[in-house]
C-alpha cells in the first residue's frame, strides 16, 4: 500500500510540474493570474468547452494553447481562426469549407477549419464577433459534431474541441439579440476570466525585464539599465492594452535606446534625447545642465504630462529632489504654481 501510495504521489508531483512547464510561455506569478491558471489547468485534461474571457492583450491565446498542450489531444492539431480579422462573405467557407464551384472564386475544393481541427482544438478568437446568420450552424457542429461544406450536400462527422475567446460581454449581448442565447450557453460551458494587468501590477517588472531581455536580443542591443524612476512609471501606468502594449512599447524603447539605458516609451512621455556619458568628475554638471535645458523647454513647469519630469522619465517629487541637490531651487513664491521662474 505506501508503494502504491508513493507511485501515485510521484505522478500526481510529475504531473503538476508537467503543467507548469506548460505556462513557463506565460509570465508572471501574481495570484490574479495563477488563479486563472489553475482553472485553465481543471478542465485542460476533459474535453469540455472552453471560453476565455478577458480584455484584449491578456494572453486569451497563449492560455488556449496550453489547455491545448496539456489535454489528450495535444499531440493533434490546434487550429486557430480568430472571427474578426476574417471578412463576412468568406467566413463561413473559413469555418466549414467549399467544394470547387461553391461560389465565384472557388476554383477548388477547401477544407474548413472544424475539419482541419478533426481529433484536435479549433481555438476561435473573438467569437462575439461572429455574425447572427452564422451562429446556428457553430451551434450545429458544436452540439452534433457535423457540417457540411458550402456547395457539398454531404454531411463530415468531426471530433474537435472547442475552445473560445473574447473581449465582449456575451450575456450583454444575448439580452440585446446580438449573440443568440442558445450558442452562449453551449461555449459558456467552462469559462475562464484572466485578469488585465492593472489588476495585477506585481506582474509589471517581470513582464518588462522578459520583453527587454527578448528584443534586446532579437535587435541586436545590449540594454544594461532600466531606470528605477522609468521602472516606477510602467508600475503606476494603467496599461490599457494589457500585456500586447507592454510587449510594443519595450519593442519601440529597445530600438530608441543609447548607451545601454532604455528610455520611457509610455505615451504620456516626451523623453529628452540621451547625450553620451561625462567623462568622470562632470557627471554632477551635465545632470544639472539636463535639468536646466529641459526646463527651459517645458517653460518652467515641472510637473504635468508636457513637463519637464515626464520629459526626463521622472517622479514630478524624484526630480524636484535632484533639483535641490543640484542647487537648482525653486522660491517658495512659485511652488504652488509648479512653474520654475526665470527660464525661457
Amino acid at each position: 500500500m505506501e508503494i502504491l501510495n508513493d507511485v501515485l504521489t510521484d505522478v500526481a508531483a510529475f504531473e503538476s510540474r508537467a503543467a507548469k512547464r506548460k505556462f513557463d510561455h506565460i509570465i508572471g506569478s501574481s495570484a490574479a493570474l495563477q488563479s486563472a491558471l489553475a482553472e485553465a489547468e481543471r478542465v485542460a485534461s476533459t474535453d469540455s468547452t472552453v471560453l476565455l474571457l478577458g480584455e484584449t492583450g491578456t494572453g486569451k491565446e497563449l492560455v488556449a494553447r496550453a489547455i491545448h498542450d496539456m489535454s489528450h489531444r495535444c499531440d493533434r492539431p490546434l487550429v486557430k481562426l480568430n472571427c474578426s480579422a476574417i471578412p463576412l462573405d468568406l467566413l463561413e467557407s473559413e469555418l466549414f469549407g467549399h467544394e470547387k464551384g461553391a461560389f465565384t472564386g472557388a476554383v477548388a475544393q477547401k477544407p474548413g477549419r472544424f475539419e482541419l481541427a478533426d481529433t484536435g482544438t479549433l481555438f476561435l478568437d473573438e467569437i462575439g464577433d461572429l455574425p447572427l446568420a452564422l451562429q446556428p450552424k457553430i451551434l450545429r457542429v458544436l452540439q452534433e459534431q457535423e457540417f457540411e461544406r458550402l456547395g457539398s450536400g454531404h454531411t463530415r462527422r468531426v471530433n474537435v474541441r472547442l475552445i473560445a475567446a473574447t473581449h465582449r460581454d456575451l450575456a450583454e449581448m444575448v439580452q440585446l439579440k446580438e449573440f443568440r442565447s442558445d450558442l452562449y450557453y453551449r461555449v459558456n460551458v467552462f469559462p475562464v476570466v484572466l485578469p488585465p494587468l492593472r489588476e495585477r501590477r506585481e506582474d509589471i517588472r517581470q513582464l518588462v525585464l522578459h520583453f527587454v531581455k527578448q528584443f534586446a536580443r532579437r535587435i541586436g542591443k545590449q540594454i544594461d539599465e532600466v531606470p528605477t524612476a522609468i521602472m516606477n512609471e510602467f508600475l503606476a501606468y494603467s496599461w490599457p492594452g494589457n500585456i500586447r502594449e507592454v510587449q510594443n512599447l519595450i519593442e519601440r524603447a529597445v530600438i530608441l535606446s543609447n548607451h545601454g539605458v532604455l528610455p520611457n516609451p509610455l505615451p504620456t512621455a516626451t523623453p529628452v534625447p540621451l547625450t553620451p556619458p561625462a567623462p568622470q568628475g562632470t557627471f554632477r554638471e551635465s545632470q544639472r545642465e539636463l535639468i536646466l535645458k529641459t526646463l527651459q523647454i517645458v517653460g518652467g513647469m515641472i510637473g504635468g504630462p508636457g513637463g519637464a519630469a515626464a520629459r526626463l522619465g521622472l517622479k514630478r517629487t524624484t526630480l524636484i529632489t535632484k533639483m535641490k541637490n543640484l542647487g537648482i531651487y525653486q522660491p517658495r513664491s512659485q511652488r504652488s504654481t509648479g512653474k520654475f521662474p526665470g527660464i525661457g
